[in-house]
C-alpha cells in the first residue's frame, strides 16, 4: 500500500473524479443510457450549446480528428449528437447534441450535485469552498479553453 503522502497531486485529483464517473455511468445505465462508452462522453461534454466543429472536438479531447470522428459517428448512430450545418461557413458542419444526450446530461448533473454534497459533508463548507476556489485557479494555467476570469 502506497503511503498517502507518496500520491502525487495530479493523482490525488482523479481518484475523485474517477469516482464521480464512475457513479454518474452506473446511475446513466439504471436509466437505460448503457449504450456510450466514457470516451464517447468526454467528447460529447464538449460539444458547445450551439454546437461545435469536430477539429475543435478533437482538439480539446485531446485526440486525432480519426478518432473524434470515429466518436462522433458512434454518438450519432445511438442518437445522442446530430451534424447540422454550421451557419458560418457551409463546408463545415456543426455536431450538436440530440435531446437523447440532454436527457442523458440531466442524469449526470443530478448525480454531480448528490456527490458533492457528500464531498461537503465530509470536507466541511470551508474546505469545499477552498477546493473548488484552488480548483478554479488552477483551471487558468492548465485549461486553454477556460474563460478568461
Amino acid at each position: 500500500m502506497v503511503a498517502e503522502s507518496d500520491l502525487n497531486t495530479g493523482l490525488l485529483l482523479f481518484l475523485p473524479y474517477r469516482a464521480l464517473e464512475n457513479r454518474i455511468f452506473a446511475r446513466l445505465a439504471e436509466a437505460g443510457f448503457d449504450d456510450f462508452t466514457p470516451a464517447q462522453a468526454r467528447v460529447m461534454q464538449r460539444i458547445g450549446p450551439n454546437g461545435t466543429r469536430l477539429t475543435e472536438l478533437a482538439e480539446q479531447a485531446q485526440i486525432t480528428k480519426q478518432t473524434a470522428g470515429f466518436l462522433v459517428d458512434q454518438l450519432e448512430k445511438a442518437g445522442y449528437v446530430v451534424r447540422v450545418p454550421d451557419p458560418t461557413d457551409k463546408r463545415a458542419r456543426l455536431v450538436c447534441l440530440a435531446e437523447k444526450a440532454a436527457s442523458a446530461q440531466r442524469i449526470a448533473a443530478a448525480v454531480v450535485a448528490e456527490v458533492e454534497k457528500e464531498w461537503e459533508a465530509h470536507l466541511g463548507s470551508r474546505r469545499m469552498k477552498q477546493l473548488r476556489e484552488a480548483l478554479t485557479l488552477l483551471r487558468e494555467i492548465t485549461d486553454p479553453w477556460a474563460e478568461p476570469s
